[in-house]
């Protein structure tokens, strides 16, 4: 264990306290890059050594290579199930959407069999903003209680782009019936509309997990990939943003997961791992914001670049939540 360990944060009203840092396998699935099942494994194990114990994935990724190496890593991990947290999702497959109570039903076994596990903490709707929000209400949501009744799956969450799908199914479903939502991109540097959200959930009971601190690679040396539905303007930013962190000897991509880790109400910010110096970098910049604190100084400097591309949405389709 890390001399200094992650933060533990309480998942809304579940019981279950998650590592700050979540591990986002979607890479595992060879998403961004072919990821060797040795590399995975070790990867895996580095993040539990020190201190993650959130895993997350879903059938999509990769066309279910994700779970597969998931389970492979967290098997090779031989130690107890209560350990560690697992998240999978269903609805969304590489053949497309299919949100039917008989889907999502055959879904998690076959998602068990993948993760090599007799149930998983969380199932959750994938991207529920590709189907009626009233078939999530009225089928699958019934569904997946069912799921829960049959020790398949502890909690139920949804996730997706459009903030204002979780409180149109929040509103509709009994109270405690969705423990989790899974938000992605919306609490950054670049845009930070889900705090306003954030007193709503909060009023429901609702444990809060944020993905994509770094906005699907906006907020990276590198840039985001080809397919980064952004406009050229927030491109263009983020792109500025990351070159003068650059010339100051800082790296935009570790401030931006410190600006999203330091809101307590979110219970862990997801991020996506595929190496060993990946997990490493992450851990250090968590455990850098709750010793130290975040860099305030450069990090307001770079709000004042992204200023005026600050909470620009853009079209949910095809990225990776």
């Amino acid at each position: 264990m890390a001399a200094n360990p992650l933060e533990l944060r309480p998942l809304g009203n579940t019981g279950l306290n998650l590592s700050c840092v979540g591990f986002g396998a979607s890479p595992l699935g060879n998403v961004f890059g072919v990821v060797s099942e040795s590399d995975a494994i070790a990867t895996v194990r580095q993040a539990f050594t020190l201190g993650i114990n959130f895993f997350d994935t879903s059938p999509y990724y990769g066309g279910t290579l994700s779970e597969k190496m998931l389970g492979k890593a967290l098997k090779a991990l031989e130690v107890p199930r209560n350990e560690y947290i697992v998240s999978t999702k269903c609805g969304r497959y590489a053949d497309g959407f299919d949100f039917s109570a008989e889907r999502v039903t055959k879904s998690i076994d076959e998602s068990l069999e993948r993760l090599q596990l007799d149930y998983v903490d969380i199932l959750q709707c994938h991207d529920i903003e590709f189907t009626s929000l009233d078939q999530i209400v009225t089928e699958t949501i019934p569904a997946l209680v069912k799921l829960k009744e049959a020790g398949k799956i502890k909690f139920i969450g949804i996730t997706g782009l459009p903030l204002e799908n979780f409180s149109y199914v929040l509103d509709r479903v009994p109270p405690g019936t969705v423990d989790v939502v899974l938000s992605y991109c919306h609490y950054g540097i670049n845009d930070s509309t889900l705090e306003d959200l954030l007193p709503y959930l909060k009023s429901k009971g609702v444990g809060i997990i944020s993905a994509s601190p770094l906005s699907m690679g906006l907020l990276t040396e590198t840039g985001p990939p080809e397919w980064h539905p952004s406009s050229p303007e927030l491109k263009a930013a983020c792109k500025a943003a990351a070159a003068y962190c650059k010339e100051k000897g800082k790296n935009v991509s570790k401030l931006a997961l410190q600006y999203s880790l330091s809101n307590k109400d979110i219970s862990t910010i997801l991020v996506g791992m595929n190496s060993v110096k990946q997990v490493n970098e992450n851990v250090e910049a968590a455990i850098q914001v709750s010793t130290v604190g975040k860099d305030e100084k450069t990090l307001s400097e770079i709000e004042a670049i992204l200023k005026p591309v600050k909470n620009q949405t853009w079209p949910s389709g095809i990225q990776q939540s």
